[in-house]
């Protein structure tokens, strides 16, 4: 089984938030405490980290579910619930996030960038926040928001100063195995390596040494860039490199002669991404042991190469280091002098907004609006009265209007879908819709004492939670 996964999905879930609680403030010589019931706390948040410990996304292939801690529920004396704790997902550098639908997300590129992936749900407000010189005592309180869950798709683009870009067996394993401490397979037929391969370099003198990320990517053919061969698949590991070296092999006794190799790799790197030929680069011809005319001006073919070596003997292998040393420093300097601007994704927005479905009924969009439904305990009058004047703080109605909604049209508002109505309120049509929807709502009920409604009950205390 591979070690290397470049490509995979992950199911981020951020924590639900907490339930309010429903409860009244209970003391001696005290015969009406007012409502003291605590929020729910907010649940935690899933951030993707990018982080060196991680190689690949071969963590994600087999166990793609990531959730955050939920919130605890708030309590009587005004006590709020407990936080849930945000969850840290560490991916390799250089890991690009995108949507299902494909569109770019984030792009973490760098050590320590860190992206929310999964919002946690809000908590649910207690019943002391609802108090009014109309509503002297609530008997209702909201309930925790649903963390966000959504799939994203991770794609791994390795992060390295130099990339080998080669034919297939034309030694780029090997001269790799022989400047750094990377062991990939090698071995004499085509396509010996299956998988991207990375080597730390040090080149220079001691105390002054150069430090290089080397990457070996599979073997190109032409009409790689088309889906031909394994390269096309590794194609977008070249991307971030600061420099390509070019390895050709004049001992194949079946294929292209070098400058004809150089063609091709550079006219298949600007098919697949154009700005890739504007990158440093040299060409470097291997093999040269086995090649004695290699190191000859008298062939033409042999014009393209910068310079001649050979992985076996070590020729040439030390001032193959300092060019490619030069060329990251100089790539380097530049990359500090001319920073990307920062992206700054904005939040998705809050207004309502009336769509209008195929079937001809009207849904109801907007977070504010689908939130006061969603955490709301609708089988209760109270809190069915406070919704109402929520949502038309929020213009709801004025939207159905103007959407060109009828008496007699479906409306959909979150787990509600009511009939509308224009001679009677939305708390109507809410508290008819509401008797089959929430009643499925899950609640844990606390009830201690009893009294008339608007008024402490009895002597002990009493809660509602969800």
């Amino acid at each position: 089984m591979s070690g290397f996964v470049d490509e995979a999905q992950v199911n981020v879930r951020g924590g639900d938030g907490g339930a309010g609680a429903v409860s009244f403030r209970r003391e001696a010589h005290v015969s009406r405490g007012g409502p003291d019931g605590g929020d729910g706390g907010k649940g935690g948040d899933v951030w993707l980290v990018a982080s060196y410990r991680q190689a690949s996304l071969l963590g994600f292939r087999d166990h793609p579910h990531r959730r955050a801690s939920s919130a605890k529920h708030g309590g009587g004396k005004r006590r709020h619930g407990a936080a849930g704790a945000d969850l840290e997902v560490e991916v390799p550098v250089g890991t690009v996030v995108r949507s299902k639908q494909g569109g770019a997300l984030a792009d973490l590129a760098a050590e320590g960038d860190r992206w929310l992936a999964a919002v946690g749900g809000r908590g649910g407000k207690g019943n002391a926040r609802f108090l009014s010189n109309r509503r002297r005592a609530p008997g209702f309180a909201e309930q925790g928001e649903s963390g966000e869950e959504r799939w994203l798709d991770l794609e791994l683009k390795l992060v390295a100063d130099v990339a080998l870009v080669g034919f297939p067996n034309a030694g780029k394993s090997t001269l790799i195995s022989r400047i750094s401490a990377a062991r990939p397979k090698i071995a004499d037929y085509p396509f010996t390596t299956l998988e991207p391969h990375l080597g730390v370099v040090r080149t220079g003198r001691p105390g002054s040494e150069t430090e290089l990320v080397v990457a070996d990517v599979p073997g190109l053919v032409e009409g790689a860039a088309d889906g031909k061969g394994l390269g096309h698949r590794f194609l977008r590991h070249v991307e971030r490199a600061r420099v390509l070296l070019l390895l050709l092999d004049p001992a194949r006794p079946d294929g292209p002669p070098p400058a004809q190799q150089a063609a091709i790799l550079l006219r298949e790197l600007r098919r697949y991404r154009a700005e890739l030929l504007e990158r440093p680069r040299i060409v470097v011809g291997s093999k040269s042991d086995s090649f004695p005319l290699a190191t000859s001006g008298s062939d033409p073919s042999h014009d393209p190469v910068d310079l001649w070596i050979s992985s076996l003997t070590g020729v040439g292998l030390e001032e193959l280091l300092g060019h490619l040393a030069r060329l990251v420093d100089e790539a380097r300097s530049e990359t500090e002098t001319a920073r990307a601007p920062i992206v700054i994704h904005r939040p998705v927005t809050s207004e309502v907004e009336v769509v209008r479905d195929g079937d001809g009924s009207f849904s109801v969009e907007g977070r504010a609006a689908l939130r006061a439904v969603a955490v709301s305990d609708l089988t209760d009058e109270g809190a069915l009265e406070y919704v109402q004047g929520r949502l038309r703080r929020l213009g709801v109605e004025k939207a159905l209007v103007r959407a060109g909604v009828r008496d007699g049209d479906r409306v959909r508002l979150g787990p509600l879908e009511f009939t509308y109505r224009r001679d009677e309120s939305m708390t109507d049509a809410a508290r008819e819709a509401a008797r089959g929807a929430g009643s499925d709502r899950p609640r844990r009920r606390e009830r201690k004492g009893s009294g008339r409604s608007g008024e402490p009950r009895g002597t002990g205390s009493s809660e509602r939670t969800r």
